[in-house]
């Protein structure tokens, strides 16, 4: 199982843990902790063997401890997969890469839906077989329907987690805080930021030397929710607008790939505006 938590830092939590675990019998196999000394906040995470019992017996024996010290906790079987829905528009690098690592395992989930304001024909080249494919369109106008259709097919489908693989639509505030702490966003970053269309084009233009991605967590505040991995790398005068979209592509994919699997194995804790982030 995987047990996390976070709660006000005081003397004595991982003795506490610790004790606890042995003297129900379990057996841990991991353990990773931090005390965020700015906001006086702790932050654990802990792998263990739960011998026989099971999650919701397991859950009973913590729930004393989890109030002593209120804490936010969550405990998942190890096997236990999460409902995943990927959303995305016409551009399909970052979708076909999820596919790709869901179908050879290296993504534990279960996908729920893709989802597109295109239709299934725009990606040719993914492989969605097997997979629910919903097209929902959207313009200014139907925009308030349209994410009304999509939060009715995340509650119904029992989605944990919603995935922007360069889904090119801004959830609105409503749809964002719904959403919060479970919709994941990959976005280039640059130094400087370059927004709107053609953001390589725009760096080329600018002669950057270092291009990036960000994965983070989706607020109602655009591009400005807690950040879960980034990545950069380097180019030169050399590079053409095309090699940088190239390289742009094959840096979001990764980023993109590592934020949704450290949120399928609990390593991702929010710490206010950040992130706690046990990478393994």
């Amino acid at each position: 199982m995987i047990l996390t938590l976070s709660c006000d830092d005081r003397p004595g939590i991982v003795s506490r843990v610790s004790t606890l675990l042995f003297e129900r019998g379990a057996n841990i196999l991991d353990a990773q902790q931090y005390n965020d000394q700015e906001t006086g906040r702790f932050f654990m995470r802990v792998v263990f063997d739960p011998g026989e019992a099971d999650v919701d017996a397991w859950r009973a024996h913590l729930q004393p401890l989890v109030d002593d010290y209120e804490m936010t906790w969550t405990l998942r079987g190890r096997k236990e997969r999460r409902r995943v829905m990927i959303l995305a528009s016409q551009q399909d690098h970052c979708l076909a890469d999820l596919m790709w690592r869901w179908r050879q395992g290296e993504l534990p989930m279960d996908i729920t839906a893709v989802v597109s304001n295109h239709p299934a024909s725009t990606y040719p080249h993914t492989d969605l077989q097997g997979v629910a494919f919903r097209h929902l369109p959207v313009t200014a106008e139907t925009k308030p329907a349209q994410e009304a259709q999509l939060w009715k097919l995340v509650q119904d489908t029992g989605t944990e987690l919603v995935v922007l693989a360069r889904y090119m639509q801004v959830l609105s505030h409503d749809l964002a805080g719904k959403l919060e702490g479970r919709c994941i966003n990959i976005h280039h970053s640059f130094l400087p930021g370059f927004k709107g269309a053609r953001p390589y084009h725009q760096a080329h233009g600018r002669g950057v030397k270092v291009i990036g991605a960000t994965a983070h967590f989706v607020t109602a505040d655009l591009d400005e929710g807690p950040i879960i991995e980034q990545d950069v790398e380097r180019i030169s005068h050399r590079d053409t607008p095309a090699a940088l979209v190239r390289k742009g592509r094959d840096i979001e994919r990764r980023v993109l790939a590592r934020a949704v699997r450290w949120f399928l194995e609990d390593r991702v804790l929010l710490n206010g505006r950040k992130t706690v982030v046990f990478t393994d």
